[in-house]
């Protein structure tokens, strides 16, 4: 099964950027300044499910719910504070939340934030926005929020089905999308709407997660660890896949891994999603060396 000569690396870089790290920070502050206040993250704070374990140590709720709209479990809160994800908040439901009294900290991400900006600049200068990005995803959600003027496309046939009128026409992303879908969809964008602007809004982050993976030489095995839920995390997975590496695995932990695969692998590589905590990126290392 396993010859002793394994190779088991890190790819760097992977896990935690800073919008997480900033968070992350933001929530744990949050319960240390008001130690004897409600507190509540409307969403899951970062698509990690160890992240969220670990912020209800502290007695912060997170309250999400896939069946249930981020207003309707707003409205669930009684008293204390609020804290907005990540991923991006719609003003709307800022608005409401300052309306029932509460107070909130906004965690959105930087990058998320000056995607946000970009479009609201394009749509005041009277543009329609093509957004592509995850359909229910929270950062999207979170977009299109802004305006009915933003038209969601998760695939190329969204694209190919939208019908769209006149020369003012933006089209920009989700910031965990993968550069390779984007590469293909922006050509056919530009071949449907010639006069068609395009900014392409990946944060550093995530395309440098990506771009890591596709210089792996001579993989046989990835490893990406994250969460189900973590777009950016699924994205390494088909980055990998797409890069010819012969075999990629998604796992939450080093609980997921199955010892069959390993075999006949020589050179073993981990990576992992932007939300996923270092702690568990180490765990599987120190699994596979010990097995290898």
């Amino acid at each position: 099964m396993y010859n002793g000569l394994m190779e088991i690396k890190k790819v760097v870089p992977s896990g935690y950027c800073k919008g997480v790290v900033n968070a992350i920070k933001l929530a744990k502050d949050t319960r240390r300044d008001n130690p004897d206040e409600k507190i509540y993250i409307l969403g899951m704070l970062v698509h990690n499910s160890y992240v969220t374990q670990e912020l209800s140590k502290l007695n912060i709720i997170t309250l999400d719910d896939t069946r249930t709209s981020k207003e309707e479990l707003l409205e669930t809160i009684k008293e204390g504070i609020v804290i907005f994800t990540a991923h991006g908040i719609s003003d709307r439901i800022k608005e409401r939340t300052v309306q029932k009294g509460l107070r909130y900290v906004d965690a959105s991400c930087v990058d998320v934030l000056k995607t946000q900006n970009i479009i609201k600049e394009y749509l005041l200068q009277g543009y329609d926005v093509l957004y592509f990005g995850k359909s229910g995803h929270p950062e999207a959600e979170a977009v299109l929020s802004i305006s009915d003027k933003i038209h969601l496309i998760s695939s190329e046939e969204d694209l190919k089905k939208l019908s769209l009128s006149g020369d003012k026409l933006f089209l920009t992303n989700q910031t965990t999308m993968s550069y390779l879908e984007l590469e293909d969809l922006f050509k056919i964008a530009k071949k449907i709407y010639p006069s068609l602007i395009i900014q392409e809004e990946i944060c550093n982050a995530t395309s440098s997660r990506q771009l890591a993976i596709t210089k792996l030489q001579d993989c046989d095995l990835l490893y990406v660890v994250g969460d189900v839920k973590s777009n950016n995390t699924g994205k390494l997975v088909d980055i990998g896949k797409k890069s010819g590496i012969k075999k990629v695995l998604l796992i939450q932990n080093y609980k997921d891994i199955d010892l069959k695969d390993l075999e006949g692998a020589d050179k073993v590589y981990v990576t992992a999603g932007a939300s996923t905590p270092p702690s568990l990126i180490n765990e599987v290392i120190e699994y596979l060396r010990a097995k290898a």
